[in-house]
């Protein structure tokens, strides 16, 4: 193969697989993949190549993208792709424009359309009154009071959950 900046012989090889499976290929010699940060000094430099990668798969935005910083948590959109690891919940809201993409290739959707419970509470005051309830029976039951650790029971069972 030949360099695709001078054409001497290729000895860097770097293959992006965009969306609907086409791959593009780079082929550069040692001293161009230098100057395009590739590599340094006959080691790969991995930032530079994810954010070559990162910016072939998202065109113009990936600029933008590489700038985005977690306010919650700190870290960087490039740190993230490196990592494969988001740092805090924040992040999806942080990184939206790059992750959608991301998801959208992964899991062919944006939306979590996995497994949920069966029982879910009806809104938070629910869950605040049975938490209450649940510290109360605990303490009711440690002072052997077992009529009102019943009754207590039987309210959770109630409003505990929504079926």
């Amino acid at each position: 193969m030949k360099c695709f900046a001078c054409g001497k012989q290729a000895t860097v090889h770097v293959t992006n697989v965009e969306p609907g499976g086409v791959k593009k290929e780079l082929h550069l010699c040692q001293a161009c993949a230098e100057k395009m940060h590739l590599i340094q000094k006959k080691q790969i430099h991995l930032p530079a190549l994810v954010h070559a990668l990162l910016g072939a798969h998202l065109g113009p935005a990936a600029e933008e993208l590489s700038r985005l910083r977690c306010p919650a948590c700190g870290i960087s959109f490039l740190e993230f792709r490196q990592q494969g690891r988001l740092g805090c919940p924040y992040d999806y809201i942080a990184f939206r424009k790059g992750l959608y993409p991301l998801l959208e290739r992964l899991h062919r959707r944006v939306e979590h359309r996995g497994k949920a419970p069966r029982r879910r509470f009806l809104n938070s005051e629910d869950q605040r009154q049975v938490i209450r309830w649940r510290q109360e029976l605990i303490h009711a039951v440690a002072q052997e009071a077992f009529e009102e650790a019943a009754r207590l029971r039987d309210c959770i069972r109630r409003k505990d959950f929504h079926l």
